[in-house]
């Protein structure tokens, strides 16, 4: 018997159970509640979400386990920030961070990231999107699941305002590669760099980053932006 619809959307992740440690776990359970945004079809109003006006909001696709979106967040308090992640040990690990480090300006929401930008991002309403270090899906098989296609690339454009700017990172040379490859054809961006770009300072390094490098590992930066909108007549 067949369980899936034949026309259902190729996922650029895969649900693993993972352990879910039991600080994850209540700290998914106690403030979930009240840091998440639970994924609806309709778009957000994302001053009232972060129960402000006026303040930059920065969406992060994929945050892992959140170590990386809690530091930028507590640097940068005049910013909101808007995670959105699938797997629960990663959600409950940032909802940890964000109760340790006594942050207000972190939101959540835990479903797939394409469903969440084209229904509840509104058009130009983001200053900035992060995509660091996303599932590089390395066999050759795989890779139609990789996030990063022109598609998703188009959407992540529209929901930029003008000038909003769109920092990726990973350590796959040949994913970044692609990476650029697929940004530079879209017509609504710009590189902010020639080619790859030197690490931006708001974006810490991570352990797993810190290893990779001693280990002689490579990282590849990419810093794109939305096209500045020509103004009207």
């Amino acid at each position: 018997m067949t369980t899936g619809h034949p026309h259902e959307p190729i996922r650029s992740f895969v649900l693993r159970q993972g352990r879910v440690s039991n600080a994850q776990a209540r700290h998914h359970e106690q403030d979930m509640p009240r840091w998440g945004i639970p994924y609806a079809a309709r778009a957000l109003d994302l001053d009232r979400a972060f129960a402000r006006e006026g303040a930059a909001k920065i969406l992060e696709i994929g945050f892992g386990m959140g170590e990386t979106t809690a530091a930028i967040a507590e640097a940068h308090r005049e910013s909101d920030y808007l995670g959105i992640e699938v797997h629960t040990p990663g959600v409950g690990s940032l909802l940890k961070e964000i109760a340790e480090r006594g942050l207000t300006n972190v939101r959540i929401i835990q479903h797939d990231a394409v469903e969440v930008l084209r229904d509840m991002i509104p058009p130009d309403s983001l200053s900035g999107v992060h995509i660091f270090f996303p599932d590089p899906w390395p066999k050759k098989r795989q890779q139609k699941r990789r996030l990063m296609q022109p598609p998703l690339v188009k959407l992540l454009a529209t929901r930029l305002a003008s000038g909003g700017y769109l920092p990726c990172a990973t350590d796959w040379e040949e994913y970044a590669q692609q990476m650029l490859s697929v940004l530079s054809a879209e017509p609504m961006l710009e590189n902010a760099a020639e080619g790859f770009s030197a690490r931006p300072d708001h974006r810490p390094q991570t352990k797993f980053e810190s290893r990779g490098l001693r280990l002689g590992h490579g990282v590849w930066d990419i810093a794109f932006r939305r096209r500045q909108k020509d103004p009207l007549p």
